[in-house]
């Protein structure tokens, strides 16, 4: 048994020790916002945040994890796609086939989290996600409009 506090919400869910976060998530939890993507941690399609760290779920354990540790996905994020990444995400049309879109946000927001005004430079180095469809500019670009947005206090 796994107690997670996923989303705010305390949880317990039948899994093993070693069974993947992702699977926990998506399989025990419904939460499907989380995607797999390669299975070993290069992709980023599983991106959540672990404690306010990006963490990529598909390579870390339930039984790695504490009842305290704060587990945030693409759902628990905002509600109504209220936060800033999610808005300018939508704002300049970033998403393609949309595959990668939940963890690239998550990735963005873990940036902005620590960096409110990201260079080039910064967002290059911090958005490790894999997009297939290569939507990088547009990512980019979103980041700067989210940036803009806290700036602002618009979200």
């Amino acid at each position: 048994m796994a107690k997670l506090n996923i989303n705010g919400r305390q949880r317990e869910l039948a899994v093993e020790d070693d069974t993947p976060l992702l699977w926990v998530l998506r399989e025990q939890a419904g939460l499907t916002g989380t995607k797999y993507g390669c299975g070993v941690a290069q992709c980023g399609a599983c991106s959540v945040h672990v404690n306010g760290q990006l963490t990529r779920s598909c390579s870390i354990p339930v039984g790695s994890l504490k009842p305290t540790d704060r587990i945030v996905t693409i759902e628990g994020l905002s509600r109504n796609a209220t936060h800033a990444v999610q808005k300018a995400w939508a704002e300049v049309d970033v998403p393609q086939c949309g595959y990668c879109q939940s963890g690239q946000i998550m990735a963005a927001a873990a940036l902005l989290a620590k960096n409110r005004n990201p260079t080039d430079a910064d967002i290059d180095a911090a958005m490790t996600n894999i997009c297939r469809c290569g939507t990088y500019q547009r990512i980019r670009a979103a980041l700067h409009r989210a940036a803009e947005m806290l700036a602002k206090g618009v979200a």
